[in-house]
């Protein structure tokens, strides 16, 4: 059963707070999911213990050295 006598322009300004910290926080989430998905690529090196390996971009077939 729903309220009978809604204000929706209270609701709005009383809800802004709460969902600008919601959004604030899933900037921050996605920012710092960005930033670990660049941190784990650059601090890789590379697949290792391979006899031979394959580049995935190019096909290119590499013995170790």
């Amino acid at each position: 059963m729903s309220a009978p006598d809604t204000n929706l322009e209270k609701q709005k300004r009383r809800h802004k707070g709460p969902l600008g910290g919601m959004k604030l926080v899933l900037g921050l989430v996605a920012l710092l999911f960005a930033a670990f998905v660049i941190w784990s690529f650059a601090a890789s090196d590379g697949p290792e213990g391979a006899e031979t390996q394959v580049d995935g971009r190019t096909g290119e077939v590499t013995e170790p050295e």
